[in-house]
């Protein structure tokens, strides 16, 4: 039996502690599917095509690995595409709370998937896409925090 994670989130913008989580992820499920949500209670910096577009290119050689857009529940797209468990990074004590009603709301919506929590490596546990769209911003130095397209795109969007 193949088991399947669904990896959900904006990613707006890709960064490198999310690529960190996908690529462990990999060595713990036969196929790991990146799906990147529409947002639309957010106002996204990169389009979805953009920002699905951003993720292919930094997953691309992840053996298992799918990146796509989606809408909707999370379950739901898990429950569709066959999916046994959703990822969620926890990277400090405060994303918890958070996280854990999110686990606790969608194991009320089916028991079927499993919530996995896993943590960054050390390095990325301050990375968030909104810590690194502000240094973008205002041209602080990203390079340590995205692959080096997603810096340019980045870039591009802030005109520096």
């Amino acid at each position: 039996m193949t088991v399947g994670a669904v990896y959900p989130g904006t990613f707006d913008p890709f960064t490198r502690g999310h690529e960190d989580l996908v690529r462990r992820a990999a060595v713990i499920f036969d196929k790991v599917v990146v799906a990147i949500a529409t947002s639309p209670g957010k106002t996204p910096l990169f389009s979805l095509e953009e920002r699905v577009g951003l993720a292919t290119k930094v997953l691309q050689s992840v053996e298992g690995v799918i990146v796509t857009g989606y809408e909707g529940l999370t379950v739901d797209f898990a429950r569709n595409n066959d999916l046994q468990a959703i990822i969620r990074g926890l990277r400090a004590v405060s994303d918890f709370e958070y996280e854990f009603q999110l686990a606790t709301m969608n194991r009320h919506l089916t028991e079927q998937i499993e919530t996995v929590f896993l943590t960054p490596t050390e390095n990325f546990t301050f990375v968030s896409s909104s810590l690194v769209r502000e240094v973008a911003q205002f041209g602080g130095d990203i390079s340590s925090f995205v692959r080096p397209h997603v810096a340019v795109a980045l870039k591009t969007k802030f005109g520096n």
